[in-house]
């Protein structure tokens, strides 16, 4: 029978030998890595706390280098220089670390005792320039240079190689091509928006044959001038224009033009040619009843316009207006003839008389400021004084309804005016008022005869109704009046009237007005 061992084995020092022993102390197993990181240097015992305090109880941990002593050569680049104990780096420019400078007392901060490089109290110091400034000066000296090559010297004086100059010859010609490549290629290929347009250009010069209303307006400008009418001191002023009709000097234009100088020998009359010269212009004489007058200026080789016959016009015919509408000197418009003949009343602002007269209509753009300009035939001969319009506006615009007096008529006044100064008119006696609408007899009805006057001597009696003067039909009262300016003075006259329902002719020997 075999013998048990003792499940409870007495321990020594247990005299009862009824108390169990220790269990076996367990050590688990060390992680290799943890180990490597966590444990101690190969052949260290003890404790960290001894080994990493060198100097602790006056030992040091012995066997233990915590890092390789440092070379020579950088301890001699970043040592204090022998005898520098006590000098602390980063000090205030111009100290020398000894806790005082030449500038000043003594800086607390930098002291032998005081090193702000250990002490996370100090302040940041920025210190002086790292280079001396004599140095930096000798520096900053200029250089000499040598002489600088001419490029004789480079092509012929064989300074620089014939090859080197053929290379960067070739290298600056690839290159310009090079650029001229890309720049044709990005013109080339741009977006659909742009690209390079296909313009069709006309030739050189424009033909402009003879008779046309370029050439007409080339061979006109020239005798076709501005006047300017104002007062010394005056804010404003009138403005028109005129027609040189002989080259004397003499200017032809509309009375209304010049009135203010007619009325005030103050005022002045200045006339603006084409090419932008300014002379003073004189009244020759004016004549409110047809609206014309005559100023000279004193300016030599004077282009004179050519005066045409008013009187073979006809409805349709090409005319050309040439002025300066509202100061917008030697502007040129085109028409034609809208009607002749026409009767037209103008002026009677102010208290004035109404001006009448038989005009040419055209539809030819009129503005204010070509009152006394030119109309012109196609051939460019003067046919009509610019003188009124009919508008629809406040501010008198064109709307293509102009009027001008016939050269014929217009000449003539100007000659009488420039030979006498003034003008007399012939006249038949009367005042007469347009016939009402629905009357049975359309003409002048007389309203008073003047005792003695040409219509008195001739018979005609208040409440007759004039139809026709010379053989000129008379519808109103404007138009008799022109039919009897259109005759002269002392001239025997057939006037048709009628009277009581019946008609009959008398003749008038006109007297002068």
């Amino acid at each position: 029978m075999t013998e048990q061992p003792n499940a409870n084995p007495q321990q020594p020092g247990d005299p009862a030998g009824d108390r169990l022993a220790p269990r076996p102390l367990a050590r688990p197993a060390v992680d290799p890595a943890q180990a490597a990181t966590f444990g101690r240097p190969h052949g260290v015992d003890g404790a960290f706390d001894k080994l990493y305090q060198p100097g602790r109880n006056g030992q040091s941990a012995p066997g233990l280098n915590l890092a390789p002593p440092t070379p020579e050569s950088l301890a001699e680049a970043f040592r204090r220089p022998p005898g520098a104990e006590g000098i602390v780096l980063e000090r205030p420019h111009g100290s020398n670390g000894s806790g005082s400078s030449a500038d000043g007392p003594e800086d607390p901060l930098w002291t032998p005792t005081s090193d702000p490089w250990r002490d996370p109290g100090s302040g940041a110091v920025l210190a002086g320039p790292a280079v001396q400034q004599d140095a930096k000066e000798e520096k900053d000296a200029k250089r000499p240079q040598g002489a600088l090559l001419s490029l004789p010297e480079v092509l012929f004086g064989r300074r620089v190689q014939t090859k080197a100059l053929a290379m960067l010859a070739a290298v600056a010609l690839v290159i310009g091509a090079v650029g001229g490549l890309i720049g044709w290629w990005f013109a080339d290929t741009g977006t659909e928006l742009t690209g390079q347009a296909s313009i069709s250009e006309a030739d050189a010069a424009k033909e402009r044959p003879a008779g046309s209303i370029a050439d007409i307006a080339h061979r006109v400008a020239p005798a076709v001038v501005s006047l300017e009418v104002f007062k010394p001191g005056a804010d404003a002023g009138q403005q028109g224009s005129g027609v040189v009709i002989d080259n004397q000097g003499y200017v032809l234009t509309n009375e209304h033009v010049i009135s203010a100088a007619t009325a005030d020998s103050a005022t002045k009359v200045t006339a603006v040619f084409f090419d932008g010269k300014r002379v003073e212009a004189k009244v020759v004489g004016a004549d409110p009843k047809t609206d014309l007058a005559v100023v000279k200026v004193d300016v030599k080789n004077l282009t004179a316009l050519q005066v045409g016959k008013s009187s073979e016009l006809a409805v349709g015919d090409s005319v050309i207006a040439v002025g300066s509408p509202l100061a917008l000197q030697n502007s040129v418009t085109a028409g034609i003839v809208s009607a002749l003949n026409r009767p037209v009343t103008a002026g009677g602002d102010g208290g004035s008389a109404p001006v009448i007269y038989e005009a040419i209509q055209t539809d030819a753009a009129i503005n204010h400021g070509n009152s006394g300009g030119a109309l012109v035939d196609a051939t460019g001969a003067l046919v009509g004084i610019n003188s009124a319009i009919r508008s629809s506006s406040a501010e008198g615009g064109s709307i293509g309804i102009g009027f001008a007096i016939p050269s014929d008529y217009a000449v003539k006044i100007a000659k009488t005016l420039i030979k006498d100064g003034k003008v007399v008119h012939p006249d038949i006696g009367i005042n007469a008022s347009s016939t009402v609408a629905g009357s049975s007899t359309m003409g002048a009805q007389v309203r008073n005869v003047a005792p003695g006057g040409p219509a008195a001597s001739a018979g005609i009696k208040e409440g007759d109704v004039i139809t026709e003067v010379g053989g000129r039909l008379v519808r109103d009262s404007a138009e008799l009046l022109v039919a009897v300016r259109a005759r002269e003075v002392g001239e025997v006259v057939p006037v048709r009237l009628v009277r009581d329902g019946s008609s009959l002719v008398v003749d008038v020997k006109l007297a002068s007005d």
